[in-house]
């Protein structure tokens, strides 16, 4: 096993957790091929004993040098050892029972967790696989290690959860004289007992190849090909005017389980009924979440649809505005179901409750009970589907302001009605309009689709000659009010308040303003992303198995699905243990080649897959396993003496350690395409032919774009390696998973672009597929800032999440922006441009606070690995839009972690790991008092 200090930096999808190895120091067993019966350690061949250095962790390292590697020649063969001792046997269960070829004897130990049985081959010989056939009494954590002497011992694989049965080693490549295998934790009360223990010569079978790597090139010149036009068509429309100056807005829905405001407490006023927020002495409570944000079983299957409204409140001379409403679903519905204005003058309406549901053109169609309104095809882009603009006697019109309760204060200070009415009223522009629209059908009409009848959905806030804007919850009881424009971090796509405590699934939602059909093309690829690429099987419950997912993954992997590694579409799980296995993350491997160009290793191609399984499932190990070895600590002191520790993690191989390599954790997937749609030129703008004051400049990554071969800008990955979100996630896919794709036809790409092109096709993700997936990633939303208070009533806990003090936030902005200077990489503000196909990703302003350009982060950051122009040192300004919500996503599946390998445990932490061109800003920040950082924090969690 090679130990090694770990570097790092990128984004990945893979992912799984493995508990702490404990690894215990104990004496040897007999060498030379005779066996004594030795019936404990101390007893077996006195006077030689397995040196195993541990550290200050209580790890045990490696003693003696590395075995050289195997050469496997064809496949491999059975080989057989000369005996076997052991710490000690039980009766007639003696160690040679191990290896008698006979499945009805076996070998039993003495009873400790430390017990050991070791093989003699009588000479050094090349071993390449080991089988291990347990009785019961199994091991949960032992060693493998090897020898020539009996004396020094290298450990060769370490299992930490073990689970009995039969296990296999594939990929040992070494060749020595002894192999043991030494206990640390038994998986039962009993004694360690095995059956038969086998052992191969390596093979092409059962050890890694010598892959024959090539180079990635690097363009030698900044001209570039822009990824995107200025300019075209979109994919579909969602917002336009015709020609009297009628606005016409479409957006999709999908269904829901629950309201917007269902939190898993209820909720009312002082004296309108039970508040579950808090106990009895005024303490908030938590009884989890509600049910809004999550998605419902079948998602992808009929369960979203469109909607269309016409408002002419800004054609000329229209004195009394109408909103005509269409829906466009998959399946026939019964007419109505539709929600307007929030019922805000009725101190009952909390998590849900409306004032209007709008006329039908057809009131016969209501209540009949049968599926009415019929399946209508989507109108085309830029026109409505009929002059009429009314589809048909399901549509709904809405024509006024409805008249309400006029409210006032009582002794409690609850909003209540006074007695007087406000009367309805003809719409006017700027008008704020909740809207929710609801799936109600049959059975006859639903079919062969079994699924639910009846479904909630997005509530929305439609504001009158304008279109629809994210909302937050203001007085009283949390009535809709737009968000203003500088809390919108996607622009008007972000994602609303969330007033369910849904903050788990944050990360998932779809924009704002999605287009009808963009609604379904992003469920289909939501669903992608949650699907096992070995069994097809969904990662949430009560979800149909997407079948042409079934063998896709690739025989070694992370993780078997995108999810596993983004949690919740977030960071995978950071280094937080000794022993853990780091396959919820990516490790990028390389060497130099004779000419001293970096290439993809030659064992495990450009990463390291860390698991492996047979064809029908069954985990193997090919000795591919990277983990967590130490942590080293280094403490700094900011100006007024407070302490910061500085934690890295150190990483061990269980096989070939590369001479490069990065550590990197999987990155946040929002706003991916809102980044795809600026313009190259506005990144551009902001690189420094010098540096600035405080040495900051900023520099451009050109690549090579693997399916047209133009050279294009970088702009995703922790180093700008990559220039779409369907490069980035292509290459996932390969690296991370071995799926292949159309850009990645062949697991042979692992090796580089030369055998990429000339490797043989494996069977992967279709066109079609990888679209869906890049379409999913594109419409991704962002988060709207919370710097606001919510109108939570009093005496009405508020959710944490939003639990905001605006003027600490406001004032950490001002740090963050000016004092410390972040925003010289971390860009407040950016325009998006055009010309991506998707509009709803079109001349939105932004605030990812990155400038998707590398920078120089000092010695301290850095790794040996590069990616185009992209040194050691260099990484992509990661965005901080959603970083508030980042333990949130994570959801108790891991611990959360910062910078590009995980290292830093707060944001604190990872303020002080800045050095080269941000150690200007990190000696400010580390000048800063204590209230002033509380102030910056909040601003960071605002985000």
């Amino acid at each position: 096993m090679s130990t090694e200090r770990g570097p790092g930096a990128a984004r990945r999808m893979a992912a799984t957790h493995s508990a702490a190895i404990v690894l215990v120091a104990s004496l040897a067993a007999c060498g030379g091929g005779e066996d004594p019966g030795a019936t404990d350690q101390n007893e077996a061949d006195a006077g030689r004993a397995t040196a195993l250095a541990v550290d200050a962790s209580g790890q045990a390292g490696d003693v003696g040098q590395a075995p050289e590697r195997v050469e496997a020649k064809g496949p491999g063969v059975p080989i057989k050892p000369v005996t076997a001792t052991a710490s000690g046997y039980d009766g007639n269960m003696v160690p040679k029972n191990a290896i008698d070829g006979n499945m009805s004897t076996r070998w039993a130990g003495n009873n400790a967790d430390n017990a050991w049985i070791q093989f003699d081959f009588g000479k050094k010989v090349e071993l390449g696989y080991l089988k291990l056939t347990w009785e019961n009494a199994y091991g949960k954590a032992y060693t493998l290690q090897v020898s020539d002497d009996g004396v020094k011992w290298k450990d060769l694989r370490k299992q930490t959860a073990g689970a009995g049965g039969t296990e296999e080693y594939f990929n040992l490549s070494v060749t020595n004289r002894y192999l043991r295998l030494q206990g640390v934790t038994r998986g039962t009360q009993y004694p360690y007992s095995l059956y038969e223990v086998e052992f191969k010569t390596p093979g092409s079978d059962n050890t890694l190849p010598k892959l024959a790597t090539s180079p990635t090139d690097v363009p030698k010149t900044d001209a570039y090909v822009p990824m995107l036009p200025l300019k075209q068509p979109p994919l579909e429309s969602t917002q336009f005017t015709l020609a009297d100056g009628t606005l016409v807005t479409r957006f999709g829905v999908v269904g829901r389980s629950r309201h917007a405001r269902e939190r898993g407490e209820d909720w009312n006023e002082i004296g309108y009924g039970p508040n579950e927020t808090v106990d009895g002495a005024g303490n908030p409570v938590d009884k989890g979440p509600g049910a809004y944000l999550n998605f419902v079983p079948n998602y992808f299957k009929n369960r979203s649809w469109g909607v269309e409204i016409i408002d002419n409140s800004r054609v000329a001379g229209i004195t009394k505005p109408t909103l005509r409403v269409n829906q466009y679903y998959q399946q026939a519905q019964l007419a109505g179901g539709h929600s307007f204005f929030r019922g805000f003058d009725r101190p009952g309406v909390t998590g849900y409750g409306w004032m209007a549901s709008g006329q039908l053109v057809d009131p016969d169609l209501y209540g009949t009970g049968r599926a009415d309104c019929p399946v209508v095809p989507k109108p085309p882009n830029g026109k409505l589907l009929n002059d009429s603009g009314l589809n048909d006697g399901c549509s709904v019109t809405v024509d006024s302001y409805p008249g309400h309760a006029d409210l006032s204060p009582d002794a409690n200070g609850v909003l209540v009605p006074n007695g007087r009415t406000i009367p309805a009223r003809p719409l006017v522009a700027g008008d704020v309009i909740e809207f929710t629209p609801s799936f109600f059908s049959t059975r006859e009409a639903m079919g062969s689709d079994l699924g639910g009848l009846r479904y909630y959905t997005t509530e929305l806030t439609y504001v009158m000659g304008t279109g629809l804007r994210p909302w937050y919850g203001v007085q009283p009881r949390l009535m809709n009010a737009p968000l203003p424009a500088e809390t919108l971090q996607g622009g008007i796509g972000s994602v609303s308040y969330d007033y369910a405590d849904n903050g788990a699934y944050m990360f998932q939602q779809q924009q704002n303003n999605i287009g009808m059909e963009n609604m379904q093309r992003f469920v289909e690829g939501r669903r992608l992303l949650h699907t096992n690429m070995r069994t097809g099987e969904h990662n949430e419950p009560g979800n149909d198995r997407y079948d042409p997912a079934i063998g896709l993954l690739g025989p070694r992997f992370n993780q078997s699905s995108c999810f596993g590694c983004h949690v919740n579409n977030g960071r995978s799980p950071a280094p937080s243990e000794i022993g853990q296995k780091l396959d919820h993350m990516a490790l990028r491997a390389a060497m130099l080649n004779a000419d001293g160009k970096q290439v993809p290793h030659d064992r495990y191609g450009a990463a390291v897959q860390m698991n492996a399984a047979s064809s029908d499932g069954k985990p193997q190990d090919w000795g591919t396993g990277v983990r967590v070895k130490s942590f080293t600590n280094k403490e700094v002191l900011l100006d007024d003496g407070t302490k910061v520790v500085l934690r890295q993690p150190l990483v061990e191989f269980d096989g070939d350690k590369p001479a490069i390599y990065s550590l990197r954790a999987a990155m946040p997937l929002i706003g991916g395409g809102l980044l795809e749609s600026v313009l190259e030129s506005d990144i551009l703008s902001r690189v420094r032919q010098t540096p600035d004051a405080d040495g900051v400049k900023g520099q451009a990554n050109y690549v090579y774009d693997p399916e047209t071969g133009d050279v294009r800008l970088g702009r995703f990955g922790w180093k700008a390696s990559k220039v779409s979100l369907r490069h980035q996630a292509a290459s996932a896919l390969l690296d991370d998973m071995s799926v292949t794709s159309p850009i990645y036809p062949s697991r042979d790409c692992l090796a580089g672009p030369a055998t990429c092109k000339t490797g043989k096709p494996d069977r992967g993700v279709s066109a079609e597929e990888l679209q869906k997936i890049e379409q999913y990633l594109q419409l991704l939303a962002v988060p709207a800032q919370r710097s606001l208070a919510s109108g939570f009533p009093k005496g009405v806990s508020p959710l944490k999440d939003l639990d905001v003090n605006p003027k600490q936030v406001a004032a950490g902005a001002k740090l963050f922006n000016n004092t410390l200077r972040c925003t010289a990489c971390h860009v407040a503000e950016m325009k998006t441009g055009k010309g991506h196909l998707m509009e709803e990703l079109r001349t939105q302003t932004i605030k990812p606070y990155s400038d998707l350009l590398l920078h120089d982060m000092g010695p301290d950051l850095a790794d040996d690995y590069t990616e185009g122009r992209a040194k050691g040192n260099m990484w992509r300004t990661p965005p901080l839009w959603g970083l508030g919500y980042t333990d949130r996503a994570m959801e108790g599946q891991g611990t959360v972690g910062y910078l590009h390998d995980g290292r830093a445990r707060n944001l604190t932490e990872a303020v002080m790991w800045h050095g080269g061109e941000a150690t200007a800003s990190r000696k400010r920040f580390a000048a800063l008092s204590a209230a002033d950082r509380a102030a910056l924090m909040a601003f960071l969690r605002s985000l």
